[in-house]
């Protein structure tokens, strides 16, 4: 998998048809999503549940592009491996989950994925800086984990901008995860973003049936990143 900041589409499954993500899956891709976005709750550590490695490993072989895990979830390194084994590409815990990062993200590398790491809107840029040379991508949260459909909180931007300037020519991404849409994306992207996770924003209006909606909503939000 080659680096490079072009501006990257990832929808989330949060805002899929949970009864039929094989097709959902096949129908995004098709219509231009760039990478395959799974957020992981345990009701903990976020207040809500949604799925868990096995249903990482049924929708596996629908993705052709990249499956984007994100664990909103603490304990976390009990289920690294078992996400890596299910077929997670990038697998990114939040700085929050636990007081051993180094351990948890060596342990992703160790298990065959690319390590991220994930950072709450209320939690300063500075807890990343002894981080970054273990990650290959920083999911900067833009709402408060837990629910999709939020607003996007500005702030956001600023730690966005601080956390580029950081990571000069390292090539690790920038993940936006909450509040991305037509009306956010473009600062977002001036910011220094360049995967922009998006639930709603992509999934609205389509269906299977209808994926052409899909394509428009994602060509739009890939065509505001390029020209910001």
């Amino acid at each position: 998998m080659n680096f490079d900041r072009r501006p990257k589409i990832a929808p989330s499954i949060l805002s899929a048809d949970f009864s039929n993500f094989g097709a959902e899956i096949r129908a995004i891709e098709a219509q231009g999503a760039d990478w395959v976005h799974v957020d992981v709750m345990d009701g903990h550590f976020v207040p809500n549940i949604t799925f868990g490695p096995q249903t990482c490993r049924a929708i596996r072989p629908h993705i052709k592009t990249v499956m984007d895990v994100h664990l909103m979830i603490a304990p976390v390194d009990t289920y690294i491996e078992a996400f890596a084994d299910a077929g997670a590409d990038f697998i990114s815990v939040h700085v929050e989950a636990g007081p051993h990062m180094h351990r948890s993200l060596q342990a992703i590398r160790a298990a065959g994925a690319r390590p991220g790491i994930a950072i709450n809107p209320g939690t300063p840029v500075e807890a990343l800086d002894n981080l970054l040379d273990l990650v290959d991508l920083v999911n900067v949260m833009g709402v408060n984990p837990g629910f999709g459909g939020q607003k996007f909180i500005r702030s956001q931007l600023i730690k966005i901008e601080r956390l580029r300037r950081l990571i000069g020519d390292r090539p690790i991404h920038i993940e936006i995860d909450g509040g991305v849409a037509k009306d956010t994306i473009a600062d977002i992207a001036r910011a220094g973003a360049d995967v922009f996770v998006a639930g709603n924003a992509v999934f609205s209006g389509g269906s299977i049936d209808a994926p052409d909606v899909y394509g428009r909503n994602i060509t739009a939000l890939k065509d505001i990143a390029n020209n910001p």
